[in-house]
């Protein structure tokens, strides 16, 4: 026993040696010289002064196991207090259960992956992973990233992923909202047929209708929640660098609001331009001309109520699930660090963004139905219960969920493709994780 907890330890030593040579190296050439480790050390005792600065609640200069359970529940880990204790007995030298500024230093210094703020590093879901649906709580950033401007290179990265992904799942995105609209008993659609049936009408270029407005409208969207978020976050009085689950779920979705209110019009567009018929509209300027002439300025918010409902149950169950699983995952393996992994990360967000689209589905397609209504000639004007309840007596509750299979085949292929990118546009705008 003593000789493998030996070698574990001499293990855990060469891999944090190898990660301060990692961090501190600047030039690349797999070596850290005098200057780079001075430079590191600087470097590190900076972050770790805000990160002592945060943890430290009572402003007392000392940190206490409460203010330890405190920090690490606001980030939605929940630790008993007897845990708690064990943290502070690692670094606690003098014995008084309490860490001062220097014990902390001198503890972390030569750790570069110990603290707090990784976990929100490294876990953030909504900057990341795009599945069409812009009805997440936005991430948290930390204070250093607020500091050095890397906050709004995360969103263009962020955006360039949901760009490229939305770009290359738009045929299944096509689809699903053709099987919302004109899917029923009478008219069964399947995958296969709907694909034919898009590219038979307009060619293959035709899979791709409505995807233009639905990448354009990715940063004004993400600019106006973060702006939103951020103001909303000081309006209920928290100073802290990050919220409590549900005042995350408060401020996010009431910055959501904002948001989808705001651009509300191109949702509408975008609809109408992924069920328009071969040349109907020339394109998103003609596309909004002709709505406004012949049905008016209240058209833009046709489907307006249910898209807002909807992002109640969007926002919680995949806030809930994704901070769940992340919560179980860091009691059980976040020894050495808070970073996932790719696969821990792309399952999470997968499985919470499911779920989420599960709970607020129906709504959504109400929402699509009420936005195509004057698309169908004839067809009556209903509200949105009115439309609920015609669904639900004509095709059974299975009316509510048309264009799931379409739906649910694009979300691991959005999650994957707008993972990979965002860590290529990351690198390549010079975003650090650490």
């Amino acid at each position: 026993n003593n000789f493998t907890n030996m070698i574990t330890a001499n293990k855990a030593m060469c891999f944090e040696r190898l990660k301060i040579v990692k961090a501190g190296d600047k030039d690349l050439d797999g070596q850290l010289d005098f200057q780079e480790f001075v430079h590191y050390l600087k470097d590190h005792e900076k972050k770790l002064r805000l990160v002592f600065k945060s943890l430290d609640k009572k402003n007392d200069g000392r940190i206490d196991s409460q203010e330890i359970m405190q920090s690490l529940r606001d980030l939605g880990v929940n630790i008993s207090e007897e845990q708690a204790e064990k943290i502070l007995k690692s670094m606690d030298k003098n014995g008084t259960m309490t860490i001062d500024w220097n014990e902390w230093r001198d503890y972390y210094l030569l750790h570069p992956a110990g603290n707090i703020p990784e976990i929100i590093l490294y876990w953030k879901h909504s900057t990341i992973f795009d599945v069409g649906e812009s009805l997440m709580v936005p991430d948290e950033f930390t204070a250093e990233e607020k500091q050095t401007g890397m906050w709004w290179r995360h969103l263009v990265a962020g955006g360039g992923a949901g760009a490229v992904s939305r770009t290359c799942t738009a045929p299944l995105d096509r689809l699903k909202v053709l099987m919302q609209v004109h899917a029923s008993k009478n008219n069964s659609m399947h995958i296969a047929g709907g694909f034919s049936q898009m590219i038979r009408e307009g060619g293959v270029r035709s899979l791709w209708r409505g995807n233009g407005i639905n990448v354009v409208k990715i940063a004004p969207e993400s600019a106006i929640k973060f702006m939103a978020y951020e103001q909303i976050k000081r309006l209920i009085g928290s100073n802290q660098e990050t919220l409590g689950i549900t005042e995350r779920l408060v401020a996010g979705s009431l910055a959501g609001a904002i948001a989808q209110s705001s651009i509300y019009p191109m949702e509408v567009l975008k609809t109408r331009l992924a069920l328009r018929k071969t040349g109907q509209y020339s394109g998103i300027l003609d596309c909004a001309t002709h709505i406004f002439q012949k049905e008016g300025i209240a058209a833009f918010y046709k489907g307006y109520i249910p898209n807002m409902l909807g992002i109640i149950p969007y926002a919680g169950i995949d806030l809930a699930v994704y901070e769940t699983l992340k919560n179980s995952w860091l009691q059980r393996f976040a020894t050495e660090s808070a970073d996932p992994g790719v696969f821990v990360l792309l399952a999470c967000g997968t499985t919470s963004s499911t779920c989420g689209q599960l709970a607020s589905y129906p709504l959504a397609l109400v929402r699509t139905r009420m936005q195509a209504q004057a698309t169908q000639q004839g067809g009556p004007q209903m509200t949105m219960t009115g439309l609920f309840r015609h669904i639900v007596r004509t095709e059974g509750a299975a009316g509510l969920y048309r264009g799931l299979a379409p739906n649910f085949m694009k979300v691991i292929p959005s999650v994957s493709i707008s993972y990979v990118v965002y860590e290529y546009l990351k690198i390549t705008l010079g975003v650090q994780s650490k």
